[in-house]
């Protein structure tokens, strides 16, 4: 591993912002550190960056410990949501920046700034005042400059947040697949699950200063650690019950008993939280409830959202369920419409008993 984060805290005037965090990453890996505002991210960023010195705990790059360099010399990159450009120098000169303070040959900074330019699509852009570029032509610039010194490592702090919400669609993708051709190791900052989901090989979610849940963007959605966490993603489909039987294997429910996969290490009589997610759900006639969950309810709305329409239905019990159904769905209900749905058993999970209710901020 290169990175290494071993058991790192940190308090601020006694109040204490990171505790016993503890996470690595691998040569060439996006690693995303997910989480609500406040909650520890930004100030983990700069105890790696050097910027920060933390209370306990250690940070080891390429299995040296960095405890006594200073910042410059751990040829870090950062990029930050405001960018921070020299707005009274040219596109050239902003991304030059780092390299003239390497000394190097004037013939290799200019051939290095000219690569950085057209891998991120501003081929030509070279001569024109930073003042005058788009937002995200702002943000392709300032990505130019943190690669451009070829960091060990580059750090991005919210990178995407001051841009409207087509804007980040756009980038999101795009930024991902520069930092892949980079091969370069990234610490990724945001609180948009959308955006981690997009740009990482690999999430940690964050809440009041510890990690509660990390692993791939496929994994954490289908399998939120808690309900915390899957209200976190967004994902509000979260039913109380308990396990009844495990052959087959059901849970009892308000919306009636569901059937699952399996349960593991599950008991009888246990309680537990069962998630179905919004892709869950068919409509009468696209699939057998035979082979799923069958729901019955009304329907209280039914809004296009470009590629899906978001349902939203009420079951007798009073429970409002969310949905997401593909565009070309057919027919579909208008408000007040009885409906029946099969919910696909893969994309139904269990989660451990809410306790209390947490509201996903810090």
């Amino acid at each position: 591993m290169l990175l290494e984060v071993n058991s790192v805290s940190k308090s601020f005037s006694g109040t204490p912002v990171l505790s016993d965090i503890s996470f690595h990453a691998e040569e060439g890996e996006i690693v995303c550190l997910l989480g609500p505002s406040g909650c520890g991210k930004t100030t983990l960023l700069r105890i790696i960056a050097g910027l920060e010195t933390a209370d306990s705990g250690q940070v080891r790059f390429g299995g040296r410990s960095l405890d006594e360099v200073p910042v410059h010399r751990r040829d870090f990159g950062l990029m930050f949501q405001d960018y921070a450009l020299f707005p009274h120098r040219d596109v050239a000169a902003n991304v030059a920046f780092g390299l003239r303070m390497q000394a190097l040959p004037r013939e290799d900074v200019e051939a290095r700034t000219s690569e950085m330019l057209a891998l991120v699509g501003l081929s030509g852009y070279g001569h024109r005042r930073v003042y005058a570029l788009s937002g995200g032509e702002q943000q392709r610039v300032a990505l130019a400059r943190s690669l451009a010194p070829d960091p060990r490592l580059l750090m991005l702090d919210e990178p995407l947040g001051s841009l409207d919400r087509a804007l980040r669609e756009e980038l999101m993708n795009e930024l991902r697949a520069i930092l892949n051709r980079v091969g370069v190791t990234a610490i990724y900052v945001t609180h948009d699950q959308q955006e981690a989901f997009a740009v990482a090989d690999r999430v940690i979610i964050m809440d009041r200063g510890r990690i509660v849940q990390q692993g791939t963007p496929q994994a954490v959605y289908c399998q939120p650690a808690s309900p915390w966490v899957a209200r976190f993603l967004g994902l509000t489909n979260l039913i109380p019950g308990r396990v009844i039987s495990l052959e087959p294997p059901q849970v009892d429910t308000s919306l009636g008993p569901i059937a699952l996969r399996e349960l593991e290490r599950i008991a009888v009589g246990q309680g537990v939280t069962v998630l179905i997610r919004p892709e869950a759900a068919l409509l009468d006639g696209e699939g057998s409830a035979q082979q799923g969950v069958a729901l019955e309810g009304t329907v209280r709305e039914c809004s296009f959202r470009g590629g899906h329409y978001r349902l939203l239905i009420r079951h007798e019990s009073g429970m409002d369920l969310a949905f997401e159904l593909t565009s070309g769905a057919g027919s579909l209900p208008q408000r007040g419409d009885p409906i029946a749905l099969a919910l696909r058993p893969e994309a139904i999970s269990l989660l451990e008993e809410e306790v209390h209710e947490r509201s996903p901020t810090c």
